[in-house]
Parts: C-alpha cells; sequence; structure tokens
C-alpha cells in the first residue's frame, strides 16, 4: 500500500499532516477519512491494516492527526472535542477540493464519537464506522480520573495516557461533557456499523449497546471477539477493515464498473515490508501473499497458487463451454490442483544435473448424467483450455522500468 505525505489547514491555520492511501489503480471509487483514538495518532498499525484493506476494495483513505498530536502542528493542550470535529470538517474539505468528498468516516474510540458529530455536518457522508468507541466523549476522562479536581482547579496538567504525557486543559474536560451524541445519532441521515470487542478493558462494550439503541435504521453491530482496544493483533485488525469494506459497499456510490485506468490488464504493488501483495484486474481486487514460515502474513493466495487458480478456472469453463456446445448436461464441475517442482527423468543438462519442471496435478470431477466416452472426451478437452495451452508454450515476457511522473 502506497502512502502519499499531504497536509491541510485547520480553522486555525495550523497544518495538519495526513496520509492519502489509494488502490493500486489510484483511482477509488469513493473515498473514506479515518479519525484515530485518543492520543494515538495516524500511525497506528491497525489504522494502516484497516485502510489497507479499504484500499482492496477501492476504496481511497485520508488518515491524519488531529491538532496537537504526531506530526501536525499547535499544542494538544489548546484542543478540545470540538476541534476534533472541525479538523474532521477541514481533512472532508481538502478531499473534496483535491480529490472527491468522503462518502465514508471511520473513527477508533473517541474519534469515533468526532466522526459521528462530523457525519451531520459533512453533507457527503453516507456511512459511518465506529471501533469501539464511547457513546458520551467524556468517557475519554476516566484516563485521568485522578487528575481532574487539579484540571478544574489550575486550569491544566500533566497527564500519563498509554505511557505518554498530555497536557489536558480545563476547556477539554468540560468541552467533553458538553457534547452528547443521543440526539446526533438520531438524526444522521446515513448507515452506521458499530464495532466493539466484548473483551475490551478500555471502553465496555455496554457503550456500544449505547449508540446502537440510539441509533437509526440502517444500523449494525459487529463484535470484535477477543481483539483488544487497540486491535493490537493484526488478524483482528484485518478483520475489522474487512467487514468494514464489505458492509460500506452497500451504501457508498459504488459504480456498475470501476475500469483500472491502466495501459494494461493487471495492476500490482508491493510495499517495503511483507509480501502482501494488492492486485486489480479491471474492477476487480485480490490481495496475494506468501505462507508465514517464508515471511509473509499468509493473508491470500502465493503466485503459484494463482497460476494454479487461473488454470483451474479455465478448465472448468473450457469444459462446460464444450458441454453446453455439445448439449452434454454438465451440472457441476470440479478441478483440484496441486503444483511442485519435479525433477525431469528424460532431461539432463550439459554437466549431467537434474533439471527441475513444474508439475501441475490436476485431479477433474464431472457431475452429470455422461456416458464413459463423454467424458472421455471432456478430459481431453481439459487439455485444450487456453492457459493449459500457454503453460506448455514458449512465452515470452517483456520488461521495461516504468517513467517516473
Amino acid at each position: 500500500m502506497s502512502a502519499q505525505k499531504v497536509s491541510f489547514s485547520n480553522a486555525a491555520g495550523q497544518q495538519l499532516s495526513a496520509r492519502l492511501e489509494l488502490p493500486v489503480n489510484r483511482h477509488p471509487y469513493a473515498f473514506a477519512l479515518f479519525a484515530h483514538c485518543f492520543t494515538c495518532g495516524q500511525t497506528l498499525t491497525a489504522i494502516h491494516d484497516i485502510s489497507r484493506e479499504l484500499n482492496l476494495q477501492g476504496i481511497g483513505v485520508l488518515r491524519f492527526d488531529f491538532t496537537g498530536i504526531g506530526e501536525s502542528e499547535g499544542d494538544f493542550v489548546d484542543t478540545t472535542f470540538a476541534t476534533n470535529i472541525s479538523d474532521l470538517e477541514a481533512a472532508a474539505a481538502w478531499l473534496a477540493e483535491h480529490h472527491t468528498a468522503p462518502a465514508l468516516l471511520v473513527g477508533h474510540s473517541l474519534g469515533g464519537a468526532a466522526a459521528l458529530c462530523a457525519a451531520a455536518r459533512i453533507e457527503s457522508v453516507r456511512a459511518v464506522a465506529t471501533i469501539g468507541s464511547p457513546f458520551a466523549p467524556d468517557h475519554v476522562s476516566r484516563h485521568f480520573a485522578e487528575q481532574l479536581d487539579d484540571i478544574r482547579a489550575e486550569g491544566h496538567a500533566t497527564v500519563d495516557v498509554g505511557g505518554r504525557p498530555f497536557r489536558i486543559s480545563r476547556q477539554f474536560v468540560e468541552d467533553l461533557g458538553e457534547h452528547r451524541l443521543e440526539e446526533t445519532i438520531a438524526e444522521l441521515d446515513a448507515a452506521l456499523l458499530f464495532l466493539h470487542s466484548p473483551q475490551d478493558r478500555t471502553v465496555s462494550i455496554d457503550e456500544a449497546a449505547k449508540l446502537y439503541r440510539a441509533a437509526r435504521h440502517p444500523k449494525s453491530f459487529v463484535s470484535l471477539d477477543g481483539a483488544d482496544h487497540l486491535l493490537s493483533d493484526p488478524a483482528d485488525s484485518h478483520y475489522a477493515g474487512q467487514v468494514i469494506a464489505g458492509w460500506s459497499k452497500r451504501y457508498l456510490p459504488v459504480p456498475a464498473e470501476a475500469p483500472l485506468r491502466s495501459d494494461h490488464n493487471v495492476a500490482v504493488r508491493l510495499g517495503a515490508e511483507g509480501y502482501t501483495t494488492e492486485i486489480m484486474v479491471r474492477q476487480h481486487q485480490l490481495t496475494a501473499d506468501e505462507p508465514e514460515k517464508v515471511g509473509g502474513n499468509d493473508f491470500g493466495p502465493g503466485p503459484y497458487e494463482l497460476v494454479s487458480a487461473g488454470l483451474g478456472a479455465c478448465t472448468a469453463m473450457t469444459i462446460q463451454m464444450y458441454a453446453r456446445r455439445k448439449k452434454w448436461v454438465v451440472e457441476e464441475v470440479e478441478v483440484h490442483l496441486n503444483h511442485k517442482k519435479d525433477y525431469a527423468t528424460d532431461l539432463v543438462e550439459s554437466d549431467t544435473k537434474p533439471t527441475k519442471i513444474d508439475h501441475f496435478e490436476r485431479v477433474i470431477s464431472l457431475k452429470g448424467n455422461l456416458t464413459d466416452e463423454q467424458k472421455a472426451r471432456l478430459l481431453e478437452i481439459a487439455d485444450r483450455c487456453p492457459v493449459h495451452r500457454t503453460l506448455h508454450e514458449t512465452v515470452e515476457i517483456t520488461t521495461v522500468l516504468q517513467k517516473e511522473e
């Protein structure tokens, strides 16, 4: 996944740091804004994982640091929940000016509460997904409950949040208490999805129940069973991203066909870490990977498995095409394949060293009222499928380095 570093101004004229992440074809059919959790920042691994899953489904993502967090300008002590909402509006305005206004908001924890409030002010929003979010924004004050008296008396205090010091102002605390989500949620003209873990020790799942009860349909709830508040396990964050991507397609403006917009039929992209690879074939998004034992994350099939899948699909299609043309009733075709490197028994290099060849084992199952002669003929036809023939032909591959734009 490729992230473009961008920035935009908030209401006070301060520059907020952001990352714009696009699908491999760089032409998303919709954009999402991601609001991070209280003091977390846009670089949280879970945010990266969720953004990846959205990208794989053709959704662009703008994730940014709220004012005073991470690389964004401003002092955290001067921020409030209201400024977080305003920052989201500024991010939406930047997207509208440079790309397309966001149709989806995703918010984590307090960022989810901010996303719900911002959705009422951003006309383009069609769907909002929250992860581990509280019903009342002032729920976050439990992080520094012991310092509340000092904050109110002195006007501010330095508190420890997740092992890092932050100066919290009295204005911040008071502003949290002034925001109530019940009326805002009930009046939202957007689809809502609440994701929450029953084991969340930071924000109780009871908060999700309150959010769900306050919302009107269409609304959905998904349990992130076994996950912690920060979705520290990549399996949890990727699952959350997959759920959000699949759910949101029902409500976002998905075109009938989103072309690749490339000079080639297939586009593939791999980042600097791991082997999880984004693939786009016309409007179809796929993921390839390697098994964990060789350093991958096993988020998708490997390259040779994809080749095997292509051979299997082509075999099934070719058999069915021929059978239909002959008016033979084939109720179902199954093709099971394995690939391995095998030593050829009839080929010897000049130095007498055995030569390895690629071996595809293909087992075909045919269901239907077929004679033995018809089955034998269909097995012959299987060997004539275009991919089979390609693998047996001499293949020429030309490779060039794309010029920098």
